[in-house]
């Protein structure tokens, strides 16, 4: 049977080999995503100065009242269409994605898209 300490170290190890990947695209700033059982949150870090450009959480206080009783799924588009607007005004295009050890879908992937349509590319 697989320890508890087993699995975090699992994913742990996930996450570093999504990161690293991410870091190797060309000098771009990393789109990152924290998933949380009721929260998502997203910023956008210059890993060469170690700088977060940008970022929003659904737990803003402004984006919290425009979402209430809203789906999670939902609010995961708002918070990347806000992340993009904020990473735009800040003088980024391009970003990597890193997930983290989330799989890409869902919650994760809603904020992607709405990220993309926003106009940022990854």
């Amino acid at each position: 049977m697989t320890s508890t300490f087993q699995k975090h170290q699992r994913r742990r190890g996930k996450a570093t080999s999504v990161r690293n990947k991410a870091r190797q695209v060309g000098g771009r700033p990393r789109l990152s995503v924290f998933r949380s059982l009721g929260n998502i949150s997203a910023q956008v870090i210059d890993d060469l100065r170690g700088h977060t450009v940008a970022a929003a959480s659904s737990l803003e206080k402004d984006l919290r009242s425009t979402t209430k009783g809203m789906r999670k799924t939902d609010v995961a588009k708002k918070v990347g269409a806000l992340v993009a607007e904020r990473a735009k005004r800040a003088g980024v295009a391009k970003v990597a994605f890193d997930r983290g050890a989330y799989k890409f879908h869902g919650r994760v992937k809603a904020l992607a898209d709405a990220a993309r349509e926003a106009g940022l590319e990854f």
